[in-house]
């Protein structure tokens, strides 16, 4: 699963997973488990949606974000966590 940050226009960000990257010939992108930047759930959703699709002309772009691997192969040496 590759989880996805969405910026929609005029409203808060949404994180969705998806099986695969967009392709710039899709209409839509097709997301399982929506919530929002700190992983809660989205106010404008109805209780127990479990997938959202979202239309390329509402969104404004799009950040791939890092898997767990990803975050551990390059440690950020200046923090203390």
């Amino acid at each position: 699963m590759i989880t996805l940050l969405v910026h929609i226009s005029n409203s808060e960000p949404v994180k969705i997973d998806v099986e695969d990257l967009p392709n710039p010939t899709d209409i839509m992108i097709v997301g399982r488990n929506p919530r929002d930047r700190k992983d809660r759930e989205v106010e404008w959703l109805d209780e127990g949606v479990t997938s959202v699709m979202l239309p390329w002309s509402r969104i404004n772009f799009i950040q791939i974000m890092p898997s767990s691997d990803a975050q551990n192969e390059f440690p950020q040496l200046w923090r203390n966590d």
